[in-house]
This record gives C-alpha cells, structure tokens and sequence, in this order.
C-alpha cells in the first residue's frame, strides 16, 4: 500500500477528535479520519479504514442524514472480505460542516454540491491516499450522487453497487403536485423551509413503527448513536433539498445521460422499500447497458442496516460483484506477471 504524504499524516493523526463512537459502535480498528476543505470553504469530513486489501478500496457514500460512523458495521464486514474502506460525510450533515444557520435542517441547493465535493474527494484523498482499485457503495442520496457522477468516474472506478437509489421518492401527494410544491416553494424564496419530518434531531424515535429496518437491534444501535451524537444529524428535508433531489433523479433518467455511463453498476433493491420506489430501481437497471439489479424480498430501505438474513444477501451480492472483474482480469492474465 502506497505511503501516505506527511501532510495526510497530520491531518489523519486528529482521529481521536474526528470520529465518535459508543459501546454498541466501536471506531474499527485502524481508522483515520481527517477534513477537507471545499472550494467554497466548508469542511468535509472524511475517514479511510486501511486493511490487509487484496480487492483495492470501497469508497462508501452514505445516504440522506447518515454519518459515518453508521458504517462502522458494514467496514468491518468490508475488511473480512478483502477490502480497505474511504467515505465522507456529505456537505450539511454528519460531520462536515452546514449549509444553513439552522443545523437541523437537511439542506442543499443542488446535488452538482455533492457531485463537486465527490470529485475533490477523489482527487485529494481517494487516488493519492488509498489502494485501488476502487469501487464505489452508495446508498439512497448517495448512490444517486453515485450516478450523476457516473461519467467522470469511468476511470477512477472499476464498478459501483448502488443499494437503493433515490431515484423516485414515495409519498403521501401524488409525484406530480409533490413535485411542483417544491418548485414553486423554491421560486418564492422559501427553499429553506422544511417540507417533511421537521427537526427530529436527537429525539428518540421508537423502533415501531419505522420504515428503515426490521432489526430491532442495529435500529436501537443507531438512536444510541443519535442520541449520544447529536450534533451529526439533521431534521427533515427542506424544500430546496427534496427540489434538488428530484432535479437530479429527472437528470440521470435522461435517455442521453444514461447513455454516457459506462461503469458496470450493480443495483441493490429493498422488497419491502417505503421510502423510494422499487419498481423504479428495477426499470432504471433495465435501461442501463452495463448494469444488474438485485432485490432482496423482505428488506426495508437500508439494506445494510437490516437483519442479518437480508444484509448477507446484500453483502454476498456486492462481495461476487466486485471481485468478479478482479478475478476475470487475473486469470486473463499471463504466467508470471
């Protein structure tokens, strides 16, 4: 594994300060984190998990509201399997830096933020510091970021796994009027405003019922997390945020940009999905030239959040995904190099 520069030294060495952990979530063994600062200033906060790699790296992009310290799990089942793990907190959650006075609001005005901030992160931090090559796991806001990068990130990554893409939101109004209430909330000037959830920040929300895992026991994990930590999460969207999701999702639906992603991309559906549509990921996959789709029947939104009988599927599938073009290109390759 390459060496990392003096400069990535320093800024790893504050992980004591960076990374925050309970009993039920103990910081993996090994870990650096450090923060990155933005073209316009603010702080990203970052963390690489080095391990005895023989598959390269998994550059892990969380979903809406979620934090680092949420994969901790999902490192240490990365790192029995032969990979090293990198991931950042989005721009407006976690621990970078918010967008907006009030912290609880879950804010952006565009997804090009987070694709930009992705992009720094892979030139600053990902190709400079970590072991390739690299696959990219996304989840819900992530992956979506995951796929309007897609173009740019055809030489940087081998393949993406992509577990429930934001690419259609469920709910209560029809997608239609949703829709065109944020647009015109966000041409009056009120893109701040919370259009859902409100603030629930550091409020104990009780397992039942919820629309993100059945397992009791990684689901009460989390609230200790959020209850401890506070101050890494946000409240309900605001109207610019669920405005620009939408703008991105209309975005990679395009027939022509789908046409420019060349990544090999594996989808991972949830069965039991509340939050986006299933019925869209799977359509979606079809459209694609280089792309698979997996549904785990019975599993809710955060598939790698869940239990154990859909999380292994999950992982097992990504696991296959992954290695399978590092093993095809070994075997391809002549005796002796």
């Amino acid at each position: 594994m390459a060496l990392y520069h003096s400069r990535e030294r320093a800024r790893f060495s504050v992980m004591a300060d960076l990374l925050r952990r309970t009993p039920e979530n103990p910081v993996p063994i090994g870990a650096r984190a450090g923060m990155m600062t933005a073209r316009d200033g603010r702080q990203i906060r970052y963390a690489h998990f080095p391990s005895a790699s023989d598959y390269g790296t998994v550059v892990i992009l969380p979903g809406r509201n979620e934090c680092i310290e949420k994969y901790f799990e999902t490192v240490r089942d990365l790192a029995k399997r032969g990979f090293s793990a990198v991931a950042l907190d989005w721009r407006g959650q976690g621990g970078s830096d918010r967008l907006l006075r009030d912290p609880r609001r879950g804010h952006v005005r565009s997804f090009n933020q987070y694709v930009t901030d992705l992009d720094q992160f892979f030139r600053e931090v990902v190709l400079p510091d970590c072991r390739p090559p690299f696959t990219v796991l996304g989840h819900s806001t992530g992956s979506l970021v995951a796929l309007l990068a897609a173009p740019h990130l055809a030489t940087r990554v081998r393949r993406m796994v992509l577990v429930a893409p934001l690419l259609e939101i469920q709910t209560s109004l029809p997608l239609g009027p949703a829709r065109a209430l944020t647009k015109l909330l966000c041409t009056l000037g009120l893109g701040r405003i919370y259009v859902a959830g409100r603030s629930k920040r550091g409020k104990e929300v009780p397992f039942q019922p919820n629309a993100l895992t059945s397992d009791e026991k990684r689901y009460n994990r989390n609230q200790a997390l959020v209850q401890a930590f506070p101050e890494l999460f946000v409240g309900g969207p605001t109207a610019a945020w669920v405005n620009a999701a939408w703008s991105a999702a209309a975005r990679v639906s395009d027939p022509d940009f789908r046409a420019s992603i060349r990544v090999p991309i594996l989808f991972l559906a949830a069965g039991m999905d509340r939050i986006v549509s299933t019925p869209a990921i799977e359509r979606y996959a079809r459209g694609l030239r280089s792309a698979k789709v997996l549904t785990i029947d019975g599993a809710q939104h955060e598939i790698l959040q869940e239990s154990d009988i859909f999380r292994e599927q999950a992982l097992a599938g990504f696991e296959a995904f992954a290695k399978g073009h590092q093993e095809k290109t070994r075997a391809s390759e002549p005796v002796g190099m």
